[in-house]
């Protein structure tokens, strides 16, 4: 059980950290632009090999397909209920909003596979999918919707909380699970990580860096690649 809450805070406090620095410092978009591009890369090589790819050669085509498109079409969702309500500026509660869609999944998993002593890479491309993640998220709330540095920062811990007791959860109920349960959750979480690149991430780092965060994107994608 400690190993779990050690492992759900290594996923979680990147999430306070990044809220923080974001919401401290202006960051030039530049650098804003490059850590939403790298986030992206590590999130693509996360969502393939970390999420769809297992759950894929487990359950099969059909159950992990499913699943991907689910988890997709839920984001897809609620941020369109977002942007009807905010406008264009809600890309600060989107990301947050994917944060939390693919983290629950993403952390649940993490919690059941530590029972068989795996979950170090995974944590890993967790955490470093966070911080740019948060940073960015965090940023554009204050920027866009001029929410204070309180408010803002305790809706992000509140996240990382939640994150660190979805872990803890996925772990004591790992039992319960069967390898099929855990195989849907992985692929519900690769669909959301998915939309959430399509829709959010990648767009407006596109927007506020330019032709040039691709190279970032690669950068994020290679070191996730190596870490797995």
């Amino acid at each position: 059980m400690l190993t779990a809450f050690l492992y759900g805070i290594a996923t979680a406090l990147p999430l306070a950290v990044g809220a923080a620095i974001g919401l401290r410092w202006h960051l030039p978009k530049a650098v804003l632009a490059a850590l939403m591009a790298f986030g992206a890369g590590t999130m693509i090589a996360a969502a393939s090999s970390e999420l769809f790819e297992p759950a894929f050669q487990q359950a099969g085509a059909v159950i992990a397909g499913i699943a991907l498109f689910a988890g997709a079409g839920v984001y897809v969702l609620s941020n369109h209920l977002i942007e009807n309500r905010l406008g264009p500026a809600a890309i600060g509660w989107a990301l947050m909003l994917g944060t939390v869609l693919d983290g629950i999944p993403e952390n649940t998993a993490l919690g059941v596979s530590l029972t068989t002593g795996g979950g170090l890479v995974l944590v890993v491309a967790i955490a470093v999918g966070n911080v740019p993640e948060a940073v960015s998220g965090a940023a554009l709330m204050r920027q866009s919707h001029g929410f204070n540095q309180i408010r803002a920062l305790t809706l992000w811990v509140t996240t990382a909380v939640i994150l660190v007791a979805v872990t803890v959860a996925g772990y004591a109920l790992s039992d319960a699970i069967s390898q099929t349960g855990i195989s849907t959750v992985q692929a519900f979480a690769g669909g959301a990580t998915i939309a959430v690149l399509a829709d959010s991430l990648m767009p407006e780092a596109y927007r506020e860096g330019g032709w040039w965060v691709g190279l970032s994107t690669a950068a994020g994608f290679m070191l996730a690649f190596v870490l797995g």
